[in-house]
């Protein structure tokens, strides 16, 4: 995992977009980037996207 705050790569960014446009929960994207998840919801809500309402 990453420490909280470390920087965000580019190719990090595009996936979390891609994933977020997909539908994806913060929880699958915070697996697939391996980032906590409130670094996760932080990042998107940074960006201005949404995602789907956690199960």
């Amino acid at each position: 995992m990453n420490p909280t705050g470390s920087q965000w790569t580019y190719e990090a960014v595009q996936t979390l977009i891609a994933l977020a446009k997909e539908g994806a929960p913060a929880s699958v994207i915070s697996l697939k980037l391996k980032r906590p998840i409130s670094e996760v919801r932080a990042k998107i809500v940074d960006l201005g996207l949404a995602t789907p309402a956690e199960a």
